[in-house]
């Protein structure tokens, strides 16, 4: 069987579409040594060096990267060149589409937090992922909650969508070296204590209600004074973030790092008091696994799936109230033995996820989609030995 992916989003720094792209496709090529993958990429200087080192994975360049031209012309076009048996995109597949197509919809939060979206995002988020769910042989999605979403929201059987968690890379790991915790903190302006959160700079990750929170504990505790790191790349309607930030008072120890490639965010995640993450809206939220695989105490939000990742190993906190923000925040700083306890319950339920089990589920799901469509019993893959 010859399988194709769209990873446009690799070199992109598209937090986590990229990230999902970046450790599915290895991950699937060192569990199935049977079949071809055609990786389809936009940019020319997309870092693919862990993917092309397989021999049955092939990398494609497609143009444009936009989409508005990458959906309708470039990608099908490029599935029909390829001969490719089946199309695996993330959110929208081609409007037209000559191969059986399983989607990625990690969340639909356009649906429920319009506001936080452009006009344009919204108008073409409710119409392309729309049309490619009620569309697409199968959906897969990152949690229980966002599956029961897209079943509920879209009116769909629930055998079309399936729940293939997230994993966690093998880099997160807690850093013991100082020296090398210290070169990054350097790096990046981080002069003593600090607080993290990270994710792409959007309303959805209720940035300036942590900022406010942050705000009101420096005004109010006199021994409260470690800085706030927020590491991520700018996405949209990330002004007001920014606002709060200069108007503040503090703005010297709010640090904005922007992009951060993956061999940094180790040691910031190892080097931090407290991580927090109090999005309102996540259909998975891997920054907290990352943070509990690299022992940070964890601090998000009880709505959504993050729950459902966090287990009983984070503080969870209503993300629309700022006081209970506020003391958690100030109760974790505080106490030592909840941060030491924490921090070994994130790292056992780190354990619990792997990307090679994102690829086992992924594969079985390719398996019934292409069985289905060519009425073929037998196996379509080979797993590796070492599974």
């Amino acid at each position: 069987m010859r399988i194709g992916i769209d990873a446009h989003a690799i070199g992109t720094g598209l937090a986590g579409n990229e990230t999902y792209i970046k450790n599915l496709i290895p991950a699937l090529a060192e569990i199935d040594s049977k079949n071809e993958y055609i990786i389809f990429v936009t940019r020319s200087e997309s870092p693919v060096a862990e993917i092309e080192k397989f021999p049955h994975v092939r990398i494609v360049r497609i143009w444009p990267h936009t989409r508005y031209v990458r959906i309708p012309l470039s990608l099908p076009l490029a599935v029909l060149r390829t001969g490719v048996d089946l199309l695996h995109v993330q959110y929208t597949a081609p409007p037209w589409n000559f191969v059986p197509v399983v989607t990625t919809i990690h969340d639909i939060s356009f649906e429920h937090l319009p506001q936080f979206y452009t006009p344009r995002e919204r108008w073409f988020f409710k119409l392309a992922i729309g049309y490619t769910a009620r569309h697409a042989a199968k959906i897969l999605t990152d949690s229980e909650y966002s599956r029961q979403d897209i079943i509920q929201t879209y009116d769909l059987p629930a055998d079309r969508v399936v729940v293939t968690p997230l994993g966690v890379s093998s880099i997160f790991r807690p850093v013991r070296e100082p020296d090398r915790i210290e070169s990054v903190r350097k790096k990046y302006g981080i002069t003593r204590e600090y607080l993290l959160s990270v994710g792409s700079l959007q309303p959805r990750k209720n940035l300036v209600r942590l900022i406010t929170a942050y705000v009101r504990l420096r005004a109010r505790e006199e021994d409260f004074a470690p800085q706030l790191v927020i590491v991520g790349k700018r996405a949209w309607l990330y002004q007001d973030i920014f606002r709060a930030a200069r108007t503040s008072g503090y703005l010297s120890d709010i640090i904005f790092t922007d992009y951060v490639p993956d061999e940094d965010l180790p040691m910031l995640y190892s080097g931090a008091t407290v991580f927090i993450y109090p999005s309102m809206f996540e259909g998975f939220g891997l920054p907290v696994l990352e943070a509990m695989a690299c022992g940070v105490p964890v601090i998000t939000s009880n709505s959504s799936s993050l729950p459902e990742v966090a287990g009983e190993a984070a503080v969870l906190v209503d993300p629309y109230d700022e006081t209970a923000l506020e003391k958690a925040i100030l109760r974790l700083v505080s106490d030592d033995r909840l941060r030491q306890k924490l921090s070994l319950e994130g790292l056992r339920q780190a354990q619990k996820f792997s990307w090679r089990r994102t690829a086992e589920l992924t594969l079985q799901v390719y398996e019934d989609v292409v069985r289905r469509a060519t009425g073929k019993s037998e196996p379509l893959y080979a797993r590796s030995a070492a599974s």
